[in-house]
């Protein structure tokens, strides 16, 4: 086992670990706290992405209430000797898992249409949550009966810090999306509008920022200049790409001196998409990684964005049940060749069909956001309409969950919904 370079106690808050503490703002100036070599493997310990918020319990009303200003908690950065701004880092995911021996549990939530939102938030507006039992790489849930599958186990978010040009290139370009969505709503299509839709993109906020170890003016700098962790970017960041897995290899772009190297957000499971937002089993656990250097690589190899080579360990899953969906929305518009529609509807099609099994509807909707579900863009040439798909892998119910299998319907109870919407 590699030696472990950061480590967390998942019974104390973020700012108060026992060794360093994690950071939730992509900055130049964020202090590395770990050190490694080309070649080394070493360990890392992470915090589940909400630093503890969530727990094992039926309140969905922690999930309602989440506070997102605080999130994601990053462990490192590590300083990789030798990396340099063009130079592509060159990371191997040796081994992901839970803190066996201190956390147990994984969690994924549907967030309230006015605190985070989701893919699907105007169908399900209100916070809900299930919990998952994690047994080695696979799961099960109390609260999403006769599901039981080998997870598709792997890191959300990963990546490596901004130069101060990048950092000031992505907050320019976010505002002027948050300014043009302020001066018409319905200028970004296919966002929820109304007094309670989230947000088009979260602006640096001092309030809930964890700098790592950086304090005084430093500190205050990160607060009030640092990147959200909330989406993916140039440098990696929070992609959700299931695909990078145990023994995947990812080459990531280095911006500053010793590339600052993070990572976070492990996840037991994930479907194409993440569909609830919080649509991941997620956890708290440990990552085995290998660093290796590819000198003025960003240049040799005309990479700007992370280029990754998928690992080839499970689950392989080789019957699904396919559902399809087109550029026409809900309301009967057509849109022009809109794969964001068309996965959506296909979404909606799968939530449809697992009603008939007896699973209501959030349940279905956290299925699709924790199994390893296959999506893809299936056409994207055929005017007026893209068509995406959604691959039901068979093998994860136990129950025959094709067509033939519709007399198994029965009562599958219900995840935990909150109480008192927002």
């Amino acid at each position: 086992m590699p030696e472990v370079h950061f480590e967390v106690d998942v019974d104390s808050p973020p700012d108060e670990q026992p060794g360093a503490n994690p950071f939730n703002r992509w900055h130049p100036d964020i202090e590395s706290v770990v050190s490694a070599e080309p070649g080394d493997r070493i360990r890392m310990e992470c915090l589940d992405w909400t630093g503890g918020q969530i727990e094992d319990n039926d309140n969905a009303n922690e999930v309602r209430d989440v506070d997102l200003n605080q999130v994601h908690y990053l462990s490192g950065p590590v300083e990789v000797a030798g990396a340099e701004p063009g130079d592509l880092l060159k990371v191997t995911l040796l081994d992901i898992g839970a803190l066996n021996d201190r956390w147990e549990y994984g969690f994924t939530g549907i967030f309230s249409q006015q605190n985070g939102g989701g893919f699907l938030t105007d169908h399900f507006p209100d916070a809900a949550k299930a919990i998952w039992d994690l047994d080695g790489t696979y799961v099960s849930s109390r609260h999403v009966p006769d599901v039981h599958y080998e997870g598709k186990i792997h890191p959300g978010l990963i990546g490596t810090a901004p130069s101060e040009d990048l950092l000031a290139e992505w907050t320019e370009r976010e505002q002027k999306l948050m300014d043009k969505h302020e001066e018409d709503p319905s200028s970004i299509p296919d966002h929820p509008t109304g007094e309670s839709e989230p947000p088009v993109a979260n602006p640096p906020t001092a309030e809930g920022a964890l700098p790592g170890e950086a304090s005084g003016d430093a500190a205050d700098r990160i607060g009030e200049e640092g990147a959200r962790t909330v989406p993916p970017r140039e440098h990696g960041g929070n992609c959700d790409i299931k695909d990078l897995s145990l023994g995947s290899t990812i080459y990531f772009p280095v911006f500053v001196e010793g590339a600052k190297f993070g990572i976070g957000d492990l996840h037991a499971s994930q479907g194409d998409g993440e569909i609830t937002f919080c649509g991941a089993i997620e956890m708290a656990g440990y990552v085995d990684l290998q660093f290796d250097l590819v000198k003025d690589g960003m240049d040799k190899y005309g990479v700007s964005h992370p280029i990754f080579e998928p690992g080839h360990r499970g689950p392989d899953f080789s019957e699904y049940v396919v559902f399809e969906g087109y550029s026409v929305d809900e309301e009967g518009e057509q849109h022009y060749i809109d794969s964001h529609v068309a996965y959506r509807r296909a979404c909606l099609q799968a939530i449809d069909y697992l009603e008939q099994f007896g699973y209501t509807r959030e349940q279905a909707y956290v299925i699709l956001g924790t199994v390893p579900v296959e999506g893809r863009q299936s056409g994207v040439v055929d005017i007026p309409n893209a068509c995406s798909t959604l691959a039901l892998p068979k093998a994860v119910f136990e129950f025959d969950v094709s067509p033939d299998g519709l007399d198994e319907s029965r009562d599958r109870g219900q995840i935990t919904i909150t109480d008192d919407p927002l």
